[in-house]
């Protein structure tokens, strides 16, 4: 794991205003509620008066961050500093209520977790810290509550130890719980905008594909038309006039537009009504023949067990997540790597395997999750491994496939399994 990225160390987040006035709202009326019904039903005297200014004062600026502030989307700065001021509050009433005796003391390092999931690990650190410093401060000094002086002195040193030291753990405990799961949500998030980016870019390719056809095909009997013209003209000029060269000339040109077309016309463009169908061998061929070009491994395509060769469609999320599989195959293996396909009639499976080192056993139950990293030398720099796989696995699924990670495959390596019904493939 990359701890500047789990700990958002290089990244400036904002806090959505509606979640923090909505947090705010249930904190201040809840304060409200708790001192009154202390107060009047319980029978404790304490500074109700008091109480009830720094509860309003509250009120008053969260009125002002739901209604002067107009951005939907607080800086770190703005956010930190509104959930600074809750923290000192709530703090002032738990000190007139008898410090962090009072039930409610559990409740003053909400803010901090707020900020480690939403801000800044810099403002995370300095809340944290602000709030273990009150906490401290209210264990030894408070206003008890009238009526339970007694109980409150009668405490063993212990005890009260122990609740301030269970205050400060599970302020660290819940705050870096945030922190990691923030990092985790953010992660994922990235890599699913990376994926549609991915499928986004492949459908402009598609679409540019299908347009260049259909020029080739508008073009073509305009050009043949030239064509013609341009050698009824030179047949007329003869070999002698001063415009044998320029007509000479536009009939190569003109062949050498319809040499063009021709080309772009035969290509096989995926959204061609009557080429978006193909066998999953050809398919695996043309993604194969790619990395051949690019890799002096040695790719072997078995299709003696795909007794129920179907048709199926051509799409990009198929091509791309059988690449990623194959490509991490390709990058790990040392020389070898076999597909395989296997059919009878209900199911498919395609199986990738190479001759490399393996799936890392720390990471075997975290496959298909993003950016994860194993503790292996071998793996420790191929971060792409997990986002790889991460897409592979998302795209194919989404084509209701179901995808299997083993080791111990027939070349000693990794072994990535593909599965579909044959009903959900045939188009």
């Amino acid at each position: 794991m990359d701890f500047a990225t789990i700990f958002r160390l290089d990244e400036n987040l904002n806090l959505d205003k509606k979640t923090l006035v909505f947090l705010r709202w249930i904190a201040l009326f809840g304060q409200l509620f708790s001192v009154n019904l202390v107060f009047f039903f319980l029978d404790l005297n304490f500074p109700i008066i008091l109480c009830h200014v720094i509860i309003l004062v509250g009120l008053l600026t969260n009125i002002y961050l739901q209604f002067g502030l107009k951005a939907n989307l607080l800086k770190d700065l703005y956010s930190s500093s509104f959930l600074m001021y809750d923290i000192i509050q709530l703090s002032i009433l738990l000190f007139l209520t008898g410090g962090i005796f009072n039930p409610f003391a559990i409740l003053l390092i909400v803010p901090t977790i707020v900020s480690s999931t939403f801000l800044s690990m810099g403002s995370t650190i300095i809340l944290g810290s602000s709030t273990i410093i009150l906490l401290f401060i209210l264990t030894f000094f408070n206003l008890p509550l009238p009526g339970m002086e007694e109980y409150i002195l009668s405490f063993p040193n212990y005890y009260v130890t122990g609740i301030l030291i269970s205050l400060i753990i599970g302020l660290v405990f819940l705050s870096y719980f945030g922190i990691r799961f923030a990092g985790e949500t953010k992660k994922r998030s990235d890599a699913l905008n990376k994926l549609q980016q991915i499928l986004a870019k492949e459908y402009e390719l598609e679409s540019l594909g299908g347009q260049a056809a259909a020029a080739a095909h508008s073009l073509g009997t305009p050009l043949a038309t030239i064509s013609v013209v341009s050698k009824e003209m030179r047949k007329e000029v003869g070999d002698n006039s001063k415009l044998t060269k320029d007509i000479d000339l536009l009939i190569s040109q003109t062949k050498r537009c319809s040499e063009i077309l021709k080309n772009i016309s035969q290509k096989k463009i995926i959204n061609d009504e009557f080429l978006s169908s193909m066998s999953f061998e050809d398919l695996l061929e043309e993604i194969i023949k790619s990395f051949k070009e690019s890799s002096e491994k040695n790719i072997i395509l078995n299709t003696d067990k795909d007794i129920n060769k179907i048709d199926i469609k051509r799409n990009p999320e198929l091509v791309y997540g059988l690449r990623n599989f194959i490509g991490n195959a390709v990058k790990f293996a040392n020389q070898n790597i076999l597909i395989s396909i296997v059919s009878d009639n209900i199911n498919l499976y395609i199986s990738i395997e190479d001759d490399g080192p393996g799936f890392p056993e720390d990471i075997m139950k975290a496959l298909g999750e993003p950016y994860i990293r194993s503790r292996s030398n071998l793996f420790k720099n191929n971060a792409g491994l997990g986002l790889g796989t991460f897409l592979g696995k998302t795209l194919l699924e989404r084509q209701s496939a179901v995808i299997y990670f083993e080791n111990n495959s027939s070349l000693n390596g990794a072994k990535v399994k593909i599965k579909w019904r044959i009903n959900d493939l045939i188009i």
